[in-house]
């Protein structure tokens, strides 16, 4: 089916962050009070949903903003070593060419995907909807079909976590998962996407 509107979402899905992250997390951890991870952990977390992750990982509920805040400055600083995937510039500008819309939501914020994609390929995408919250992308979703002027149906949400696919059926959008970003593939397609795209190049083929 050929979508109108094409809603990426960035860590995991754009940009290769999940090496980052674990790097980061154990000092997270420390500063924040939450349990470590351990090297041998990090299969059953790629399985998990981010509320079951949460619950392993022993973390309060009302530290979350202040956590999400503390990642968003160190991604800040480290984000010059955190590299999109490989394809990700050929296949926006092709999906641009071929007409579709092109919007990204995100946790992170905009100036940091901006700065992530860099500014040829941040200029094809029409929308971003960024700083969303852990369980807050329905609410982003809606506000980009809102201003793309696009019914949910015309639209396609690609991510490469549970809580996206989750979030784009929240709001009526068909949605596809990535196998190469921070869940495992095995856990999104029991969740039933209504696509799953091995590689970058594929995604081309499925929506155009």
């Amino acid at each position: 089916m050929r979508y109108e509107l094409i809603i990426f979402d960035m860590d995991g899905t754009l940009v290769d962050s999940f090496p980052w992250f674990l790097s980061v997390l154990n000092g997270v951890a420390d500063r924040y009070g939450f349990r470590r991870t351990g090297a041998d952990e990090i299969d059953a977390m790629r399985n998990a949903t981010a509320g079951e992750i949460l619950d392993r990982l022993a973390v309060p509920r009302w530290k979350l903003p202040l956590i999400v805040r503390h990642m968003r400055a160190l991604k800040t600083r480290d984000l010059d070593a955190i590299p999109l995937f490989p394809g990700v510039d050929a296949t926006l500008a092709a999906l641009n060419a071929r007409g579709h819309t092109l919007a990204v939501v995100s946790s992170d914020s905009e100036a940091n995907v901006r700065r992530s994609l860099g500014p040829a390929t941040a200029a094809r995408v029409a929308h971003f909807a960024c700083g969303a919250s852990l369980f807050g992308k329905p609410r982003k979703f809606r506000a980009v079909l809102k201003r793309a002027g696009v019914p949910p149906a015309a639209a396609i949400a690609i991510g490469d976590e549970v809580r996206d696919i989750e979030a784009a059926r929240a709001v009526g959008l068909a949605c596809a998962a990535v196998a190469w970003g921070y869940a495992d593939v095995a856990a999104l397609r029991a969740r039933a996407p209504d696509l799953v795209f091995e590689r970058m190049e594929d995604i081309l083929q499925a929506v155009a």
